[in-house]
């Protein structure tokens, strides 16, 4: 199975095609657009659109790198990229974009499916009864769960719960786009 893409080099590319379609994202916001785009790719071809793992937090699935890459930003519009670091001078560089036009299509498709909802409606799909966040927590009330991981296999069995019809309006006691991840 592949590793798949540098998830903040994949964040990266979703925030220029954001910025394109004249989107504005938060982190809370890009995080859950990167987990749907990496659910729909893994249901399709069976192989991780990013490397690494998402995790069950409070408003939904993250990605720990990713959040680590943006937090900065806190919940404010995210208006720059991530960056690596040399591994020999510890310096940052720029990093790869990937220019896979499946991929840049995917992201397209993402961005316009779910691009412009509220942060509060993102967080209620991301949290759909079954869905592979919801499993996860469940499972974590009666089993030990190392730091609520969604494995891969998990979503590929379970993303199909994702497709719910969401309110207009996000659950009272959900986060906005200014609310601050916990």
């Amino acid at each position: 199975m592949s590793a798949g893409y540098d998830p903040r080099a994949v964040a990266n590319l979703m925030l220029d095609e954001a910025d394109r379609l004249g989107i504005r994202l938060s982190n809370l916001v890009l995080q859950k657009l990167l987990y749907f785009a990496h659910g729909i790719y893994l249901v399709q071809t069976k192989l991780p659109l990013v490397s690494g793992y998402f995790e069950a937090w409070q408003y939904g699935p993250v990605h720990p790198s990713v959040y680590r890459a943006f937090r900065e930003a806190g919940s404010t519009m995210i208006s720059f990229r991530a960056s690596a670091q040399d591994p020999m001078t510890g310096a940052p560089r720029e990093m790869k974009t990937p220019s896979d036009t499946r991929l840049i299509g995917l992201i397209q498709q993402v961005l316009n499916s779910y691009g412009r909802m509220p942060a509060g409606r993102l967080v209620d799909l991301s949290h759909a009864k079954d869905s592979p966040w919801s499993y996860v927590v469940d499972k974590s009330r009666t089993e030990v769960a190392f730091g609520l991981r969604i494995p891969d296999s998990i979503v590929i069995d379970r993303f199909r719960f994702h497709k719910v019809s969401v309110g207009l309006k996000p659950l009272s006691g959900e986060p906005s786009d200014d609310t601050p991840f916990t």
